[in-house]
């Protein structure tokens, strides 16, 4: 080999070398760090926390959002090169994040339904508090029942609620209930004289701040998502009502009862008046497949039905869903019934827009309420209208659900046999 050729060789294995070095280097799955996370989404100027927890096992990575004693799963996470992409449960949601080192991840919170939704966020590994370490001090103390009043930066009237709280140190647990549901899960801290609350379930990304003075919390604000934030204040009081869920919604005037006709999620149209539903109990499910508290009624309904569908018993439920597209919206009911092992009947009713929808269902006052239930007795007479549904974040509001309701059902069902 002459000297012209070596001295070629030699200058050119360096750089055959450095290529191939930058070539592992690209495709190099990054590694990630399992355990529990911290993350925090940018909306609207603020900072929302939410916690998670991430595993790697034999059948690949999974998140599990954690919200007080909420523990959400979410097995579609996808960990390619130095990218993480969570779908987030049943809903047409994603985290998609770029990983930055091991203990730190950064991307965007993107709600596909929605051109242009997205929201930056971020999370770092090992970091355990909500808002600010557990372990710091905290002068008042919060386990209470509380008037509130909310008031929207919309049109949207002012509504009322009951707040709850349960405060052990400087952690706060809690949730709101109104007059169409419950805030579901919520976990936070006291700081100074001031309260922060938030729940992360996929679809719900909630912050609340308020300050507390005396027997009243004052200067409130709740943001949600990327626009929505309201105003309120509440007051101490253990007395504090909302109006029966039973009495929100019902039938107007001039009409017998309740009818419709909708497509199943095979495009085949059903209505009440099908044999199947004949001389049983029907329980009519006012839903959304992008409503959390929608999966907590149907995650309730799916057991019961489960163990009281041989007595003669059937539910359907009305999904109203985002898009006005019948593929679409089939879709996602359909990963909605298999996700939560769903064995009733689901239609396709319309849109969740609720006045759109109340014209789908003219003999109700109005459709107020994701959820709402409408119980029919084997004669098919209505006989009761739940609007809204006071979920397990609810504590005791939720067994006393699952309790009036069974009672009510087993009459039903006793009636006639």
């Amino acid at each position: 080999m002459n000297k012209t050729l070596t001295s070629l060789i030699s200058l050119l294995l360096p750089l055959l070398f450095f290529s191939c070095k930058n070539q592992s280097n690209s495709e190099k799955v990054h590694v990630i760090e399992e355990g529990r996370w911290r993350g925090e989404i940018s909306m609207q100027g603020q900072k929302m926390p939410f916690n998670f927890s991430l595993q790697n096992d034999s059948t690949g990575y999974t998140i599990t959002l954690l919200n007080g004693e909420e523990k959400l799963l979410l097995d579609e996470v996808v960990v390619e090169k130095d990218s993480l992409k969570a779908t987030l449960h049943i809903f047409d949601i994603d985290l998609k994040a770029k990983i930055e080192s091991p203990k730190k991840i950064s991307g965007i919170y993107t709600k596909n339904y929605i051109d242009g939704y997205e929201l930056p966020f971020e999370a770092e590994f090992n970091k355990n508090q909500r808002f600010t370490p557990s372990s710091e001090v905290s002068d008042f103390e919060l386990n209470d029942r509380y008037e509130i009043m909310f008031i929207p930066d919309q049109e949207d009237p002012a509504y009322p609620s009951v707040g709850e709280f349960y405060s052990n140190g400087n952690m706060l647990n809690g949730t709101f209930l109104t007059p169409t549901g419950d805030y579901r899960y919520l976990q936070g801290n006291i700081i100074g004289k001031e309260i922060y609350l938030s729940t992360f379930d996929g679809n719900h990304a909630f912050l609340f701040k308020a300050e507390i003075k005396g027997d009243s919390l004052v200067n409130g604000h709740f943001w949600s998502g990327k626009s929505w934030h309201e105003r309120w204040s509440g007051v101490r009081n253990e007395l504090a009502e909302l109006s029966n869920p039973d009495s929100l919604t019902f039938i107007k005037e001039g009409y017998d009862g309740l009818s419709f006709e909708f497509p199943d999620l095979e495009g085949k149209m059903i209505s009440l008046t099908d044999e199947k539903y004949q001389d049983k109990v029907v329980l009519v499910q006012i839903f959304g497949s992008w409503c959390p508290n929608c999966m907590d009624e149907t995650k309730f309904y799916k057991q019961w039905y489960d163990e009281n569908h041989s007595r003669g018993v059937e539910i359907i439920g009305l999904a109203y869903e985002q898009k006005d597209d019948f593929e679409y919206a089939s879709s996602r009911v359909k990963k909605m019934k298999e996700k939560l092992g769903v064995n009733y009947d689901f239609l396709i009713a319309g849109i969740n827009d609720k006045a759109e929808a109340s014209k789908t269902l003219p003999m109700l006052n109005k459709v107020i309420s994701y959820p709402t239930t409408i119980f029919i007795d084997r004669s098919g007479e209505v006989r009761r209208i739940h609007t809204g549904f006071s979920g397990p974040g609810t504590g005791i509001h939720y067994e006393r659900f699952v309790e009036d309701f069974k009672s009510f059902t087993e009459e039903l069902i006793d009636e006639g046999n």
